[in-house]
């Protein structure tokens, strides 16, 4: 099948533009609005939702990073990963309605991490989910509020998120060889 691009660019932007619009919709504005991305690229992804949703509601938008490498349960079965740094509000996050934001949900294994990691940070009013791109093969139940595309996949692809600010270039991208880096889920 060799690799190919499924988003460019401007399907990213469009993409991420429609889930600040329903994230605005479903939390009626943007009050105690908090977004929280999972390193690395999920981080990316809650800055620029952050700023698309400053830029139509005209209120800055918090976005932080909650890392959850060592809330995962199956630490031994993935590659060693360095923990990044977890970035939250100086308010907390007690009463917020918290969105996560992440580039690939697959088994929902991270997610679940993030959950746990953002128990020690505080009880936010409610939780969300917004992720990039949803390839399903779910092994827990969990399920995004808000999806950029849903991209089924089989197990042995890999899907690539690529951002500008950590790889120079925006897309993603598909492909059935087992190679890839982190970005790849």
């Amino acid at each position: 099948m060799g690799t190919r691009t499924v988003l460019e660019s401007a399907d990213i932007s469009r993409a991420l533009t429609r889930i600040s619009h329903e994230i605005i919709e479903a939390n009626r504005g943007v009050d105690g609005l908090v977004l929280v991305g999972i390193p690395t690229r999920g981080s990316f992804l809650a800055q620029r939702i952050a700023a698309i949703i400053s830029r139509i509601s005209g209120i800055d938008i918090p976005a932080c990073s909650l890392d959850v490498t060592m809330y995962r349960d199956d630490l031994a079965h993935i590659p060693t990963r360095t923990p990044q740094r977890t970035d939250m509000p100086v308010a907390g996050i007690d009463e917020a309605t918290v969105v996560l934001v992440d580039d690939v949900l697959y088994s929902g294994r991270t997610v679940r991490a993030a959950l746990d990691a953002l128990g020690d940070h505080g009880r936010p009013k409610a939780v969300r989910l917004a992720a990039l791109i949803d390839r399903g093969h779910r092994e827990l139940p969990i399920r995004a509020d808000y999806i950029g595309k849903n991209l089924p996949s089989a197990k042995h692809e890999r899907i690539s998120v690529r951002l500008l600010e950590h790889d120079g270039i925006d897309e993603v991208t598909i492909s059935s060889d087992a190679e890839g880096d982190e970005a790849s889920a």
